[in-house]
Order: C-alpha cells, then sequence, then structure tokens
C-alpha cells in the first residue's frame, strides 16, 4: 500500500525543487532582489508555473481531489498569520492607536469602495453572474496581500525612495485589512445562499461583525498582551533567553490562529492584533530588532507560498466558453481591476490621511495594494461555503463556485506581475532621468538625499 502511494504521487520532486529554488534564489538573492529590484514573488510564482502541471508536471496541487482545496486553505492559513503577526511586531510601538485615524480613513472605506466597483466590472464582463455573486467575487480581491506588499516594501529601493510613513501606513492598511475581508465575502455568501435578505443581513452583522471580526480582534489583542506580560516577567527574572523571543514568530501566530479558528472568529485580525499587542510597549520589538530570523522565515515562506500558488493556477480554466470566461475578459478585469480599485478613492481622501502627503504618494499608495496570498485564501474559503457545482451549473450559487477560482486568480497572476515588476520599472525610470538631469548640471560634492515620491 505504501509503495503503490509513493508511486500515485512522489514527494521527492516537489521537495527537490521546493528547497532547491529557495537555495538557488539565496544564491544570488543579493543581485536579484537589490540590484534588479525583482522580488521572490515574482520568481516564485514563475518557477511553479514552471513546475507545475501545465509546464513539467512534477508538482500539481489540483490533482490532489478533494483536499485540494483544504490543503490550499491551510498553507495559506498558516502564511498568512505568521506575516500578519510579523507585520504587527515591526510596526512602531502603539502605531495602531497613533495612527487610527488614517487606518479608519484607509481600510474599510477604500475596501468598500474598491468591492462594489470591482463588483460591478465583474457583473459586466460575466452577465451570467448576477452582481450578487460579482460581489462575492470582488470579497476576494478587496484585501491588500500583506505578504506581498511587504515583500514589496521591504526591500532597499523602497528604504531609498520611499518615505518610512507611507511604507508603515501601507503594511498597517494591508494586515487590518485581510482580516477585513470576511465581513465582504460574509455577506454575499449569505445574499447568495440564504432565501431572506432580512435573514442574510442578521446573520452577517452577528456573525461576521460581532463574533468574527471584534471577537477576533479583541481576542488576538489579549493574547498578545497577555504574553507580552509573562515575558516582560520572564525576561527580568532571567528565564528567557534571546531564541527564545525569535521563537514567538513561529509560536505564538500559530496558537492565536489556533484558539481563534477553534472558536470561529477572525484568525487573520488575531494574529495581526496579537503582533501589535505584544509589541505595544516596545520590549518585544527591542529584544528581536538586530536578528533577522524573522526575516528568514518570511522568505522561505513567500518562496514556498508563491511556488505552490503558481503550480496551483488554474491556466485551463482561463478559456471556458461555456462559463464565459474568455481570456481577453480576464485581461480586461485585470485593468479595471488595477485602475479603479484603490487609486481613485485614494486620490480622492489623501488629504484625511497625514501620512500622504501630496497626490503622487496617494498615486503610490493606491497602486500599491497587491493581490495574492489573501486572495487565494478568500476564494478557498468561499468554495467551503458554497455547493459542488455541477455540470452544468443548476443555479447561480452552483456557478460562482465553477467561476469564482479562475476569475480570482487570473487576477492574482496579473496582480504579482504588475506589482512584482513596478519596482524595477520605476527604478529604470529615475535611473533615465538622473542620467539625463546630469547632462545638464555640473557635478557637486554634497550629501546625497533619496528622492521623494512628491
Amino acid at each position: 500500500m505504501a509503495l503503490d502511494l509513493l508511486q500515485v504521487s512522489p514527494p521527492g520532486p516537489s521537495y527537490i525543487c521546493l528547497g532547491g529554488f529557495t537555495v538557488l534564489f539565496s544564491l544570488v538573492s543579493l543581485l536579484i532582489k537589490e540590484k534588479l529590484y525583482v522580488n521572490e514573488v515574482v520568481l516564485g510564482t514563475v518557477f511553479g508555473i514552471i513546475i507545475g502541471p501545465f509546464v513539467t508536471n512534477i508538482f500539481a496541487p489540483r490533482s490532489w481531489g478533494s483536499l485540494n482545496n483544504t490543503i490550499t486553505l491551510e498553507v495559506m492559513r498558516i502564511v498568512l498569520v505568521i506575516g500578519l503577526f510579523a507585520a504587527g511586531v515591526e510596526l512602531p510601538c502603539a502605531y495602531m492607536k497613533k495612527h487610527a485615524k488614517s487606518l479608519l480613513a484607509m481600510v474599510v472605506p477604500t475596501m468598500a469602495f474598491g468591492w462594489v466597483v470591482v463588483a460591478a466590472v465583474i457583473h459586466a464582463l460575466f452577465p451570467k453572474l448576477d452582481y450578487i455573486s460579482a460581489l462575492c467575487i470582488a470579497a476576494c480581491l478587496t484585501p491588500t496581500d500583506p505578504v506581498t506588499c511587504a515583500a514589496i516594501t521591504h526591500g532597499n529601493f523602497a528604504k531609498k525612495h520611499v518615505p518610512e510613513d507611507i511604507r508603515h501606513i501601507l503594511l498597517a492598511e494591508a494586515a487590518a485589512n485581510d482580516g477585513l475581508a470576511y465581513p465582504f465575502l460574509s455577506i454575499s455568501i449569505y445574499l447568495t445562499m440564504e432565501t431572506s435578505v432580512r435573514t442574510a443581513i442578521g446573520k452577517w452583522f452577528l456573525v461576521g461583525w460581532l463574533y468574527q471580526v471584534i471577537l477576533g480582534t479583541v481576542l488576538g489583542a489579549v493574547v498578545g498582551f497577555i504574553f507580552s506580560k509573562l515575558m516582560n516577567v520572564s525576561h527580568k527574572q532571567g528565564f528567557i533567553n534571546h531564541g527564545s523571543y525569535i521563537a514567538q514568530y513561529l509560536a505564538l501566530p500559530i496558537f492565536t490562529m489556533g484558539i481563534a479558528s477553534t472558536i470561529g472568529a477572525d484568525d487573520l485580525l488575531a494574529a495581526f492584533a496579537a503582533g501589535c499587542a505584544i509589541s505595544w510597549d516596545g520590549h518585544f520589538h527591542k529584544q528581536t530588532e538586530d536578528d533577522a530570523f524573522s526575516s528568514v522565515i518570511d522568505y522561505v515562506l513567500n518562496c514556498c507560498c508563491f511556488i505552490y500558488i503558481g503550480a496551483w493556477l488554474p491556466f485551463y480554466a482561463y478559456d471556458s466558453p461555456e462559463y464565459g470566461i474568455t481570456p481577453w475578459k480576464l485581461v480586461l478585469l485585470v485593468i479595471a481591476t488595477m485602475v479603479l480599485r484603490r487609486i481613485p478613492f485614494l486620490l480622492a481622501v489623501y488629504k484625511l490621511v497625514p501620512e500622504i502627503k501630496c497626490w503622487q504618494e496617494a498615486l503610490f499608495s493606491g497602486h500599491f495594494g497587491p493581490m495574492g496570498v489573501s486572495a487565494v485564501f478568500v476564494s478557498a474559503l468561499a468554495l467551503t461555503r458554497l455547493p459542488t457545482p455541477e455540470n452544468p451549473p443548476a443555479d447561480q450559487a452552483q456557478y460562482l463556485a465553477a467561476t469564482i477560482q479562475p476569475i480570482v486568480s487570473f487576477v492574482v497572476l496579473g496582480s504579482i506581475i504588475i506589482h512584482g515588476l513596478s519596482i524595477p520599472f520605476f527604478n529604470v525610470g529615475r535611473i533615465a532621468r538622473s542620467r539625463t538631469t546630469s547632462l545638464s548640471k555640473t557635478s557637486s560634492d554634497h550629501t546625497h538625499v533619496a528622492d521623494p515620491i512628491c
């Protein structure tokens, strides 16, 4: 039996590819990330496509049958909770309190605007989907992916050319709105599955907001606060060493996720709240700031996660006329999503956000709203609440179940390419501009100051 299982699905080549890519990328990471400004998100996805079922067929997550969606959901969940916890820790002390006004303006209103606008575009391009179903698909695309955002904004180029305030607010927004995708998804699912609008809205308010979001946030904050105090006491008594602080980057988010998932609360918001709470007084951050282990964890998880996503992408479903899905419609959707999802709203309200000082920074902040791990996670979560589609689908819920991942995954692929390569193209433009300017100016000796966005 064991031999038969190995013959059906040998794990060795997949492990070789996953580990080999990480090792090889590490050998040239300085050249690729700091000179060419191409991050592991783009390269990992490309490598995943190469080893996936549509090129070499070494690693094929969608061949796992009924387990495929469950495994995908849990892989994305683990990567997200660790990334969200790390984001909370990396923010300055009491950041969420000091910048609550800015985040209030950026998170929910921006998500709501993008949600209804992208849903309208989806409904127009795919008329077989009613507007409620389009809202469900758009809910998968509302959160800004913290994993991709961190990979973009933490690089050497961002540190040189992007103000610290912008990098912090983008990271905090990405982390906060990730967990808030639950209410946008749940209202769409309830309206699709429930026969009564009143029942759907009631469940959405009680379950989606009060139970999942608020309870999840409070739970995470309490867990983080308790462990912060415990570590302070342990440190004063000499019971904890430096390595034990670093271990919390893995142990605490998984512990928090386990509690939140067990009671049905929002585990993503809980992990982020725990990260913010544990570093609220600065003690945890002070003990770990000189250690690179957390960035190593992020790096390895990012590589493996985006290799998985690249191999998971359903290329066969991108041309499915029976569902109204064609490549040109998907390309139009990617373009419309990039242009309309965040940029117009942030250009309109940026004066309410003190961290954004000009329209150029608002444009930059609107553009850098990548979609990746979080979109895949929410789409996999949606499938757990939708019926298994027949062929052809018997009703709108089945039609939604059949189309949600092809549409979401193509937009994710477009976002990875566009956002992942934005900084290299931006850098080429800066180099060309600086060379042109240098021809008309004489060189002088003075301290180099990074060019602002504005």
